[in-house]
């Protein structure tokens, strides 16, 4: 019988661990985990144990993580409950959650220490993608490794690719997230200004979803910017991680990132006015409040 497990069953994690559950074969166990009980409600089924409990998961083969960032990451596996230290020998951790590339490298130096294997694996497709098990997975590892949680990373994404070593599914997450913010800040500056011009927010609404500019995050978030909703995607203040990682990565190899230092600066204004609980499309607010308009529906 083998044992899986997975930690983190937050907006990400839980549909995850349920793509999992779903799909599990009959010789597996699978234990998921988090520290706040309430969410593990209606998660008890045949071959899965839902608990708040370390324990449960001592001699786990394969630990996949969920979290918010490389020091919860990080605190989990080596910190006061030492969960790396609970898993069987030779176990494989697949950590899905979004973290810096250093800190990846450094967890895969330290798990590589205790004598288990590790794979980052971060994801995109948004909680809808996790819902449906249609997620783009980016692995960086061994090939073996890999190979070897493919299967299970085939039941919650359709698109599962090995990028490279330890650290180059987080290196190309980061490119992926810094692509999309990029594409929300030139958003953000460029509707008030259609809108301080006389357009109609509609019809303009219409043209960035439709026509050659329109993009996954003009389809997501310029609706929700006509209706005044920032409440339904990831937080400002937690995704701002990805900014300062490729900054991080800029600095140290010396590459020039202009544009991404713009949209930078205009994540960064919208966060120092407070709008860190928001979505990303709340980086329209502090051009609003500047040229005194707003993009919304009826104008």
């Amino acid at each position: 019988m083998q044992k899986l497990a997975i930690l983190g069953l937050g907006a990400m994690g839980l549909p995850i661990a349920r793509n999992l559950a779903a799909k599990r074969a009959a010789s597996e166990t699978l234990v998921a985990m988090d520290a706040d009980p309430a969410r593990l409600a209606g998660l008890e089924g045949p071959g899965l144990v839902a608990t708040a409990d370390p324990a449960a998961l001592d001699g786990a083969e394969v630990l996949l993580l969920c979290l918010p960032n490389g020091d919860v990451v990080e605190a989990a596996l080596f910190g006061g409950d030492r969960l790396a230290e609970r898993l069987a020998p030779g176990a494989i951790v697949v950590d899905l959650s979004t973290i810096a590339h250093a800190k990846a490298l450094a967890i895969g130096c330290a798990l590589a220490a205790t004598g288990r294997r590790f794979v980052d694996a971060p994801v995109s497709g948004a909680p809808a993608g996790a819902e449906a098990g249609t997620l783009t997975v980016m692995c960086g590892g061994d090939a073996e490794t890999v190979a070897a949680v493919r299967p299970l990373l085939e039941r919650i994404g359709t698109s599962v690719l090995h990028m490279g070593p330890v650290g180059s599914g987080q290196l190309t997450k980061t490119i992926n997230n810094v692509l999309y913010d990029i594409n929300i800040a030139a958003l953000a500056e460029v509707l008030p200004m259609a809108v301080a011009m006389g357009l109609d927010p509609d019809q303009v609404a219409q043209v960035v979803t439709t026509g050659t500019s329109r993009s996954y995050a003009s389809q997501y978030f310029v609706p929700r910017i006509l209706q005044g909703r920032f409440d339904e995607g990831y937080p400002m203040g937690a995704a701002y991680k990805d900014l300062v990682a490729a900054a991080a990565i800029a600095a140290e190899h010396g590459f020039p990132m202009p544009v991404t230092a713009a949209a930078t600066a205009t994540y960064q204004t919208a966060l120092r006015q407070g709008h860190g609980d928001r979505d990303k499309g709340a980086m329209v607010l502090p051009f609003e409040g500047l040229l005194g308009v707003k993009v919304r529906s009826g104008g």
